[in-house]
């Protein structure tokens, strides 16, 4: 029972260290000013882990992939902690393999799962307060993923349903992705 507890509070707290590592990745990319409160928490929170990965993982192409490896390694991490307070593992060697890829999977979830609060939040900001300090922000987080259904989709009744579009397919990335995971797992631990 305390194992479980443990395990529930550390993958609680490495999803959030990992959603604002993939925040910080994506407003790098983006090329999204940090000067912001959101921004400056963003910041705040990862250069511990951030900036000395930047020292061995150089920008590349746009990406900064000290936040990409950085949010890899600690969804591995858990996974491998996870595996000393569950079933364990025998093999260290096949330990090591499916920590490697659960963690892209969980990166690619938790991904996922960041580009829906991002979408959520904009949607919301735009009808309660757009002038908000943090709207800017999160609307150049949103902008890149909902253009493309935005030009597609015209507005019905002067209201854009191209966020509604893009949670449903969202979800079902996610389904994808959960059901992709499980195989690759079952097929790696057997």
């Amino acid at each position: 029972m305390l194992g479980g507890l443990v395990t529930l509070i550390l993958e609680a707290v490495a999803s959030f260290l990992t959603l604002l590592l993939l925040t910080r990745g994506l407003m790098r990319w983006l090329r999204i000013s940090f000067i912001n409160p959101l921004g400056q928490f963003v910041l705040a929170t990862t250069d511990w882990i951030v900036r000395p990965a930047q020292k061995i993982l150089p920008a590349s192409v746009g990406l900064d992939l000290s936040c990409w490896i950085s949010a890899w390694l600690i969804q591995a991490i858990v996974v491998v902690i996870g595996a000393f307070f569950g079933s364990g593992f025998q093999n260290p060697a096949a330990l090591l393999i499916v920590a490697a890829v659960i963690g892209i999977f969980e990166v690619m979830r938790n991904l996922l799962h960041l580009i829906m609060i991002v979408v959520i939040v904009a949607a919301v900001l735009s009808w309660v307060n757009p002038r908000a300090p943090i709207a800017p922000m999160v609307n150049a987080l949103a902008r890149p993923f909902l253009a493309p259904l935005s030009r597609r989709i015209p507005p019905i009744g002067g209201i854009d349903l191209s966020p509604l579009v893009l949670l449903l397919i969202l979800q079902a990335l996610l389904f994808v992705l959960a059901g992709t995971r499980n195989h690759l797992l079952a097929l790696l631990l057997t």
